[in-house]
């Protein structure tokens, strides 16, 4: 008789990056624990930045003008605050709080996304997040797309005892399933954890996974490694995470199907091939990806 192991492996943290501070766009100030030195990507996760908490007096909120994209997608989720977008393609839209946009730049798009009239007239606080997904190689000239979501359409569920409570952004976790749809198989969660909580979220064993903590600190993995706030835990092997907290916490689970193709990078542009960065930059500055057209 052969005996089947059911038993679930549960993945502990494997390193802990601190985020570091720097500016972008038109001068606001993120914290990113990578891209970072020794640690480029964490496939198929390109970068990962938190804009704020920060508080705009009227007047001086900031945002990212015009700028290319190629290659990948960008995941714009907002907690608080607004800002409005628009693009080379002529799509415009609004992303306010608990929004999210996910954008596939695919063969290439200018973008702009900065503050509402009304957050530059009044100002306000701003805080939110920016990922990057890398698009397989088969993808990366696919015709840009826009998946927007309002706030009221994120699938959202809470555990039995009221403890935890997760916004699935892409996959699934605790019987709900995301509304958008992702070029590979990925998992984006936010989990807000009351003191006592205690959850185990199955994860494709096939998939890298990490989490960032934002608010508080949670205990990770059997060995309850602690991730503080403004700290990434990159996760091993297993098919489920188990996270406490024994006070409120905020973080961002992350996890997909690594990629594992070649990759070259710069700046806006990732692709497989430096020679393809060359033809990125080529047909950006002739104009191919379009430009952005305003009103006079």
């Amino acid at each position: 008789m052969v005996m089947v192991n059911s038993m679930k492996k549960t993945r502990e943290v494997q390193r802990l990056v601190a985020a570091h501070r720097q500016l972008e766009g038109g001068g606001f100030v993120v914290r990113r624990p990578f891209p970072t030195i020794g640690i480029q990507q964490v496939d198929p996760f390109l970068l990962l930045d938190e804009l704020g908490p920060i508080d705009y007096p009227a007047g001086e909120a900031v945002g990212a003008p015009d700028h290319p994209h190629r290659g990948f997608e960008t995941v714009t989720y907002v907690l608080e605050g607004e800002n409005e977008h628009e693009d080379s393609a002529g799509h415009k839209g609004f992303i306010g709080a608990g929004d999210v946009q996910w954008m596939t730049a695919g063969k290439g798009v200018v973008h702009a996304e900065m503050p509402s009239r009304r957050m530059l007239e009044h100002g306000g606080r701003m805080h939110g997040f920016q990922i990057w997904v890398n698009l397989p190689k088969r993808d990366k000239l696919m015709e840009p797309r826009y998946q927007e979501l309002p706030a009221r359409g994120i699938p959202t569920a809470t555990s039995a005892d009221g403890l935890a409570k997760v916004k699935v952004i892409a996959g699934d976790a605790l019987g709900v399933k995301a509304a958008i749809e992702t070029r590979t198989p990925i998992a984006y969660h936010h989990w807000s954890l009351q003191p006592g909580a205690e959850v185990r979220i199955p994860l494709d064993a096939t998939f890298n996974g990490l989490l960032y903590v934002f608010a508080g600190a949670v205990k990770v993995g059997d060995d309850s490694r602690e991730v503080k706030d403004g700290t990434m835990a990159m996760l091993g092997l297993g098919d489920e995470v188990l996270i406490r907290a024994d006070r409120p916490a905020e973080l961002l689970l992350l996890a997909g199907v690594p990629l594992r193709e070649p990759m070259a990078r710069w700046g806006p542009f990732v692709m497989n091939e430096w020679k393809e960065l060359e033809e990125a930059a080529e047909d950006f500055q002739a104009g191919r990806m379009g430009r952005i057209k305003r009103a006079s």
